[in-house]
């Protein structure tokens, strides 16, 4: 098995791509290794010093780690942990994990006279955004709408990245504003 690497806008963040699928549905975001039991795949990767987060996307695996650490000294061994554990067929995820999904929708909030706002907004995310920022190894979600504003939770990669701000402010904020009247601004959750 070769597993590919990929540097992203986030120096903290490198992105593992194992080539072959990593996790099919909603991207799930571990930032400690309590969180990380729910995936054997996750907790081994936080088993290794200097490992601050972990990211699982649909074929792709992003460690954050922490600025002390320099890639150089840990990444053969996330290269070794990804490898033994797809080499052993564990899953990705316990059972009964995905019920409890990072991603849930109940912790949205918007008024119900904006639905149908908040309807365009998740499309365009779902279509023109997610699936690039899942290229640089994050994700970003939908968690609310509010008198013209979007917010949005950034995940893997993008959490902490010092790009992320242009991200939102001129990337997403100038899309939804040209696309979805009433939109006036983007912030970060």
């Amino acid at each position: 098995m070769f597993i590919q690497t990929e540097a992203t806008p986030n120096p903290a963040t490198l992105k593992f791509l194992p080539g072959r699928d990593v996790l099919a549905g909603e991207p799930r975001d571990f930032r400690d290794a309590d969180t990380a039991r729910l995936s054997p795949l996750a907790s081994a990767v936080f088993s290794i010093d200097g490992v601050r987060g972990v990211f699982l996307g649909a074929d792709f695996v992003s460690v954050t780690k922490d600025d002390a650490v320099e890639w150089a000294h840990i990444k053969p061994a996330i290269l070794g942990v990804v490898m033994e554990h797809f080499m052993s067929g564990k899953p990705i995820l316990l059972e009964g994990a995905a019920a409890t999904a990072t991603d849930s929708g109940g912790d949205e909030f918007f008024d119900t006279e904006d639905a149908e706002t908040v309807e365009v907004i998740k499309e365009l995310l779902a279509t023109r955004v997610r699936p690039a920022v899942a290229m640089d190894g994050g994700d970003i979600t939908f968690k609310g709408y509010k008198e013209g504003t979007v917010f949005l939770h950034m995940q893997g990669a993008c959490a902490g990245c010092p790009s992320s701000t242009a991200t939102l402010k001129s990337g997403i904020e100038n899309l939804l504003r040209h696309f979805v009247p009433g939109v006036e601004q983007v912030q970060q959750i």
